[in-house]
């Protein structure tokens, strides 16, 4: 067994999708129509996806999911080459924080598109 896929509520799955491809390498899977006549954007590899949902409503924000049960706190992605991902996160305007070097891996965090926490680790 294995994880497929997540999905999160953005306000824009396009614009998202678009920048997740550029950090990561990934790619738009599927995109169509979606509950509530919402619309969604299916990113990432042949294996797994981040399915990135608006729907037609105005949305709210969250804010921290660490205190709330069921928060989605981050998205975490193995990586070959971190060092490459961190400069392509770097160059996209993103801050990156919570450096790591302990086992299993190398690892840091960013705050991504739409304020979604992402991990980012290299087990080699």
């Amino acid at each position: 067994m294995h994880l497929e896929h997540v999905n999160i509520t953005v306000p824009k799955p396009e614009e998202s999708a678009a920048i997740l491809c550029n950090l990561f390498g990934w790619h738009i899977r599927w995109e169509g129509e979606a509950k509530d006549n919402g619309h969604t954007v299916h990113v990432g590899d042949a294996d797994s996806y981040l399915a990135l949902y608006a729907p037609n409503k105005e949305l709210k924000k969250l804010g921290n999911t660490y205190g709330r049960i069921g928060g989605l706190n981050h998205v975490g992605v193995v990586v070959d080459d971190i060092d490459a991902t961190e400069a392509r996160v770097k160059a996209a305007g993103y801050e990156t924080h919570s450096h790591g070097d302990y086992e299993p891996g190398l690892r840091f965090y960013f705050d991504g598109p739409d304020g979604i926490e992402f991990e980012v680790v290299n087990y080699s």
